[in-house]
């Protein structure tokens, strides 16, 4: 069985050597409602091997139960769509579009590793540990959110001083044991280098940028790039005018991207670069407006980076994340 899984993935990445598919870490098309950027038909045009479709829990309370009616959610638009859901790695099928439930908010889990354990059994195969509160879990990297959102401070400002909780290292422990993926985006600079100690397993920065390029505190620094590179994880590009460049046209957008890509390249090497995009979590990208949108950003990318880096950009690095840590 072992075996069978393993030629199945061989065929699978041949398919896409061939097409030039992607893998998508983050979007927020669960939670959206009117015209949504991620579509089976923007899916199709944009050439998606494997999107994320993130549990996003904004409420304080019910946080648990949220994330449980988000995974019934899911399971229909897999049923409506035909989507192929994935659970193990040897799921992945080359003829469908492959989706992966996630949970962005670690507090969905309430400070219980026995809800943690519950998610997984729904489905739920990468967390993001913290949004932009402090939760169970641990801290964000806005100090104040509320405050950011008023003007009050500047988006620069990082937490530094506040990281994982004592359930917070339990969490990552527990979902190492379950084989879910840690996911470290909107994390403090201290919940970084916790994780990075504490993970035994690959972990992600599902939906992140630079900070070298764009000094935003949801950017990660080069220290910080470096060192999920060394912990064989991935940052995946997030798409965000507001985290790529203060320049909002399409052309200066292109040029942001392809400078933050450039930077996470720099700092960690070509194995840490993945696509992270958050459509339907961010205002519409004028440069890529929705994933039908992304081919042209490959090609941009083959062209500075070469064809063999390019793969590793568009799926390669992802699915090696998702090889390490998913039950094959």
């Amino acid at each position: 069985m072992y075996q069978a899984a393993l030629s199945r993935a061989a065929a699978v990445e041949n398919v896409l050597q061939k097409e030039m598919k992607y893998c998508d870490l983050h979007c927020d098309a669960l939670t959206q409602e009117g015209v949504l950027q991620v579509t089976k038909q923007n899916l199709i045009a944009g050439g998606c091997f494997l999107q994320c479709f993130a549990a996003f829990v904004s409420a304080r309370e019910g946080r648990f139960s949220q994330a449980l009616a988000l995974a019934d959610q899911f399971d229909e638009l897999c049923v409506r769509e035909s989507y192929n859901p994935v659970t193990r790695y040897s799921d992945l099928r080359k003829d469908k579009i492959n989706v992966l439930f996630t949970v962005e908010e670690g507090g969905a889990a309430e400070g219980s590793l026995a809800k943690i354990e519950a998610l997984y059994s729904r489905g739920a195969r990468m967390m993001t540990l913290v949004w932009n509160y402090p939760n169970e879990i641990g801290f964000p990297n806005f100090p104040d959110y509320e405050a950011l959102c008023a003007g009050k401070v500047s988006p620069e400002r990082r937490e530094t001083g506040r990281g994982l909780t004592e359930f917070g290292f339990r969490a990552v422990e527990k979902m190492n044991a379950l084989g879910m993926i840690v996911d470290v985006s909107h994390g403090s600079d201290k919940l970084f280098c916790d994780v990075a100690s504490a993970s035994k397993k690959p972990f992600v920065a599902s939906h992140s940028g630079a900070a070298s390029v764009c000094a935003w505190a949801r950017n990660l620094t080069d220290k910080q790039i470096k060192t999920l590179s060394e912990c064989g994880g991935v940052v995946g590009l997030d798409f965000c005018a507001d985290f790529t460049s203060p320049d909002k046209s399409a052309e200066g957008q292109r040029t942001a991207l392809l400078a933050h890509a450039r930077a996470i390249v720099n700092a960690g090497g070509e194995d840490v670069l993945a696509i992270g995009s958050d459509f339907d979590g961010i205002p519409e990208n004028p440069y890529l407006k929705n994933p039908a949108y992304i081919p042209a950003f490959l090609e941009e990318l083959e062209r500075e980076f070469g064809s063999a880096a390019a793969e590793k950009f568009a799926f390669k690095n992802a699915l090696r994340v998702l090889k390490d840590n998913l039950t094959a």
